[in-house]
């Protein structure tokens, strides 16, 4: 039976991941910027556009989610008891449509995995173009610490719309 505590572990859940993502995004920063401007070879310079890149949207979106987790968490908790109806109307529809963005964000990192190890093993014996192995490398990194993040994500996401379905079905 989905309960109140099933939404403050939920919430408590996606702030510890966005925390863990604005943490991701800044190691990811710092490596690029150590990367880019002492490490200075074309191997290096090009593993620090993805790290920087996808770190700098993977601290925006870690920061937004950790930042409005708890204000969420009471929202909805609040809602649980004195308006159940504010769950239907409001949470659940927002929960179909995080669920359903997961897919094509998955997609996307999928993509971009495939495109990273690609160009890593198009380039793995050209040292001319170091600069392409690199960029390969790092865009496959970081999309698959991304993947792996956002596997967990939609798994509690999914968990949790379904346990909100389930409280809606019951009490309409």
């Amino acid at each position: 039976m989905f309960s109140k505590e099933d939404i403050e572990k939920y919430f408590t859940a996606e702030k510890s991941a966005g925390g863990l993502f604005m943490t991701i995004g800044l190691v990811a920063i710092v490596l690029a910027i150590m990367f880019f401007f002492f490490l200075k070879t074309g191997f290096y310079k090009g593993a620090a556009i993805p790290l920087f890149a996808i770190g700098l949207l993977s601290g925006i979106v870690g920061y937004t989610v950790y930042k409005r987790s708890d204000s969420d968490r009471m929202r909805n908790v609040y809602a649980y008891d004195m308006n159940p109806s504010e769950l239907k109307q409001t949470e659940m529809p927002r929960m179909q449509k995080v669920v359903k963005s997961f897919t094509m964000i998955i997609w996307g990192e999928l993509i971009l995995l495939a495109a990273g190890v690609g160009l890593y093993i198009y380039f793995i014996r050209d040292i001319k173009h170091d600069f392409w192995r690199g960029l390969g490398i790092g865009l496959a990194i970081m999309a698959l610490i991304a993947l792996a993040m956002d596997y967990f994500a939609e798994k509690r996401a999914k968990d949790y719309l379904n346990g909100l379905t389930s409280f809606i079905s019951k009490n309409s």
